[in-house]
């Protein structure tokens, strides 16, 4: 069904909302990621969306994950899809896949070209910016029955291409060429995002306008995020975190209540009819937020306990048995019984394998190696890299040679330059505690992208190490991340064989996909857990084969996407390139 269709009858005593996913890494997190989505099924959602990677780097994982949601949980489902850096061909052929999969939604995007874009030339001649893919499926006969939707920003285009005005120009056009609907980037301030609906609406345009949300999750990932997406950020925001940063807990459960005011507001005085949640693939706080606003169906009852007894004794105006309050002990039995009897079997490898941990094991990602397993893991941007151009032209300069790569590497961790392409931010509070260690690997041309110190029981509100609820204790084992040439990853593995005792584990990778290390197949090394009140223990970063290669791919990329800002032929561009091709990445 056309999700404009869709809209139209919806006829329910409350707003429509639409969850967005986006496909998994890996093949245990695409399957538990499933099982997650069969969850929030129950709360009745009008649509799904299904995110695109860059270039379709996720192509047949965004299809697959579409088609499972449109045929197998018969949800209303929106495909994202990207026209730029695309291959010729590859938009047709992903349309097409989407026909066949009964798919009649396409969320039409214009993707990011690599960074350095003055030098990008759009592989697909016929398409620069969305609205040309837009004109494209409407004005082709074999695609114009695709019902298209459009993205805007309410804060401002990443690019800042344009000003308000010029972005509502251009959204008009692609409203114009065809699209039906529009989905907002996602926000905090609700007084600029009512003004500028009621600027878009004077500009004559009229198709819904669904608001992106996305309740907050840790501090780090709302900072990380809202840089990403330039999000303009009240002050009140900020004041309120500051507050409850150093507790995870706390600030999921401020996220849900400031998402919750935000709808009431948004679907009150701006009579918005409906919104869209990121759920980054995390189930809990979207729940709560539906739940807080009382919009869930009574389908999904909640299951109260019940006093087991055989008669109410001597209460006046005490409940009956079997009542609402009580249950005799017979019932209880045969409820029981019968539960036990018709409940589906439990899958061990998914998870934790916990039925009552099911939506909830994974609330708490701590690091760049999170659990393999999870629906969450592998971030549409894990690396956070989004350094404008400028800025790796003015603070990293015009690398030549590795002296002035290691340079620029040692000049982040002394504090002169806040970012590199690897750390959209200044070095952590925790790295700068090893920092003498990290520097003398530096110095060495070593290029160090991550590290953490090991922690022994601190106080999970710690400043510097903490995460996760308050009253806990939390745990690290050390570790770094930084690139060599391969003559001194051997020299590594002589000395980790020699001297390390079998209390050193390392993995090795290159651009090629070759993988080295002391590790025994199928190990899982947890680097990273927690302890708190009434709870598991928490083992929020943990390192394996496939997490490691997964964002080894990631970290070559990113010399890929640091060498397009230089011009081809170049020895900028010449030395990145060969540090891509020839160096290795190591985790130890």
């Amino acid at each position: 069904m056309k999700l404009l269709d869709k809209i139209a009858s919806y006829h329910e005593d409350h707003p429509f909302y639409t969850f967005e996913f986006f496909p998994p890494k890996t093949e245990q997190g695409f399957e538990n990621l499933l099982d997650r989505i069969s969850r929030l099924a129950i709360l009745k959602p009008l649509a799904v969306s299904i995110t695109w990677g860059a270039g379709g780097s996720t192509m047949e994982r965004s299809l697959d994950l579409a088609g499972l949601t449109q045929k197998e949980f018969g949800i209303v489902t929106i495909m994202h899809l990207t026209c730029t850096n695309m291959l010729q061909g590859t938009v047709d052929s992903a349309l097409r896949a989407a026909k066949e999969r009964g798919i009649e939604n396409i969320l039409a995007l214009r993707g990011d070209p690599p960074r350095g874009e003055e030098y990008w030339i759009p592989t697909d001649p016929r398409f620069s910016h969305a609205v040309d893919l837009v004109k494209y499926i409407k004005s082709t006969p074999e695609f114009s029955d695709f019902c298209v939707g459009v993205a805007a920003y309410p804060d401002g285009h990443t690019d800042r291409d344009a000003d308000e005005d010029g972005e509502i120009e251009h959204l008009k056009a692609k409203v114009d060429a065809g699209a039906s609907f529009i989905i907002t980037q996602l926000f905090y301030d609700v007084d600029n995002f009512l003004r500028w609906v009621g600027k878009v609406r004077a500009k004559g345009i009229q198709v819904p306008i669904i608001p992106g949300i996305m309740p907050l999750q840790t501090y780090s990932s709302f900072l990380r995020l809202t840089k990403l997406c330039g999000t303009r950020v009240p002050d009140f925001l900020l004041k309120d975190l500051e507050q409850i940063k150093h507790d995870d807990q706390k600030v999921k459960d401020y996220g849900v209540k400031l998402a919750i005011q935000m709808i009431r507001r948004l679907t009150t005085e701006g009579r918005i009819p409906g919104v869209h949640f990121c759920t980054l693939n995390l189930e809990k706080s979207v729940q709560r937020v539906i739940e807080g606003l009382q919009w869930t169906n009574s389908s999904s009852p909640k299951v109260a306990n019940k006093l087991i007894a055989e008669t109410p004794g001597t209460i006046i105006h005490a409940p009956q048995p079997d009542s609402d309050l009580i249950i005799s002990p017979h019932s209880a039995l045969d409820s029981a019984a019968s539960k036990l009897t018709n409940h589906p079997p439990i899958d061990i490898d998914a998870g934790k394998g916990e039925v009552n941990n099911a939506a909830t094991w994974d609330e708490f990602p701590n690091g760049r190696f999170g659990d393999f397993k999870s629906p969450a893991y592998g971030d549409p941007n894990p690396w956070n890299s989004s350094v404008i151009p400028h800025q790796s032209l003015q603070e990293w300069g015009h690398p030549k040679t590795f002296n002035d790569l290691t340079n620029i590497f040692l000049r982040y961790l002394h504090s002169e330059i806040p970012t590199t392409p690897f750390s959209p931010f200044p070095l952590s509070p925790e790295s700068l505690t090893i920092l003498s260690y990290v520097e003398k690997l530096t110095k060495n041309g070593w290029w160090t992208v991550g590290s953490q110190p090991a922690v022994n029981g601190a106080d999970s509100s710690d400043e510097v190490v903490g995460w996760g609820p308050t009253g806990g204790y939390v745990y690290q084992k050390s570790f770094v991340e930084f690139f060599v040439e391969e003559q001194d990853l051997e020299k590594i593995e002589t000395k980790i064989r020699e001297r390390g005792g079998g209390w050193v584990d390392y993995f090795a990778g290159n651009l090629q996909g070759e993988c080295r290390t002391n590790v025994p197949e199928g190990g899982r090394n947890a680097v990273t857990w927690g302890v708190f009140p009434g709870q598991e223990i928490a083992q929020s970063t943990i390192i394996e084969k496939e997490s490691f290669l997964a964002w080894a791919d990631e970290a070559f990329s990113i010399w890929a996407e640091w060498a397009s800002y230089y011009p081809p032929k170049s020895p900028e561009r010449e030395l990145l390139d060969g540090v891509r091709t020839k160096r290795w990445l190591i985790l130890s």
